[in-house]
């Protein structure tokens, strides 16, 4: 039996609940499956299929690294800023007007991704607009 068709549930579930940058290749008797998960519970369902059919993972044919997504909606993420404040634009972009700031090290809340460079934020004070991501590291 090959083994994306033994592992086909576990497989299935990871591309229905959302796993960011799937990637599911077979290598030398090993199927690895590589992402991003949205959240910890679906992390957590994974490996609840992946037991129920290999229970006592023993077969090692299997390599899951899957990890949880910390730069989510929702997510707080830290300002990392040398020790300057952190420009809150009213686009993503320097052109952009500066319509707020957040502290270094504070700690704001991540709206959505525009793109891999700025993120649109939100700070505790309710100052929400873009900033260069390369500032911001999310929490754990």
């Amino acid at each position: 039996m090959a083994l994306q068709d033994k592992y086909k549930q576990l497989v299935d579930t990871a591309t229905g609940s959302g796993v960011a940058n799937l990637q599911v290749r077979e290598q030398d008797g090993v199927l690895y499956i590589d992402g991003e998960a949205p959240s910890g519970s679906v992390k957590d369902q994974l490996w609840d299929i992946y037991g129920k059919i290999d229970p006592n993972f023993l077969s090692g044919d299997v390599v899951m690294n899957v990890n949880v997504a910390t730069a989510v909606a929702g997510a707080k993420a830290k300002v990392t800023t040398e020790t300057s404040n952190l420009n809150i634009r009213k686009g993503p972009g320097t052109d952009q007007p500066i319509v707020g700031k957040a502290a270094h090290n504070e700690l704001v809340t991540l709206v959505s991704k525009a793109n891999d460079q700025w993120w649109l934020i939100r700070t505790d004070d309710g100052e929400e607009g873009y900033a260069y991501a390369r500032y911001l590291t999310p929490e754990e």
